[in-house]
């Protein structure tokens, strides 16, 4: 368990785990009105949420499968990534793929956000690199079945 210090300038509760083996915790719109995503139409969302990750961490925003299944609404840049020095506003850049208007309401479910421990990679440059099964194969290499 990895202790997050977060600021809630919203009126939304706090994310939280829906059962106890969740990896994600829902993420609320904190609007003072209702926001209408067009068809493809794409926009930032506020949740009124402000937090310090300990190093190491980040925090991974995706989409509500639901809103996807049955609206076409996503989250553009999926997963988003929230770094540990990031003190801003937590925000949810959603879209509308549907051909259908979208309204976002206050306090709605809009987003999941899970906190995943990740690594510092150092580069080490070489001439060349080991030989593998696959080796250069690459986007659909292994067929479709």
């Amino acid at each position: 368990m990895v202790k997050v210090k977060v600021i809630n300038k919203g009126h939304q509760p706090l994310p939280a785990y829906a059962t106890p083996q969740s990896a994600g915790m829902d993420l609320r719109a904190n609007i003072g009105e209702s926001i209408t995503l067009r068809p493809m139409e794409r926009k930032l969302i506020p949740t009124g949420l402000y937090m310090a990750l300990p190093a190491g961490y980040e925090a991974q925003v995706r989409p509500r499968s639901g809103l996807a299944l049955k609206h076409g609404i996503t989250v553009l840049n999926s997963p988003g990534t929230i770094d540990a020095d990031y003190r801003g506003e937590v925000m949810v850049l959603l879209v509308n793929l549907s051909a259908e208007d979208f309204v976002v309401n206050d306090g709605e479910r809009i987003a999941q956000m899970v906190i995943a421990r990740h690594e510092t990679a150092v580069f080490a440059e070489v001439a060349e690199l080991d030989e593998t099964e696959r080796g250069t194969g690459g986007y659909g290499h292994t067929g479709v079945e």
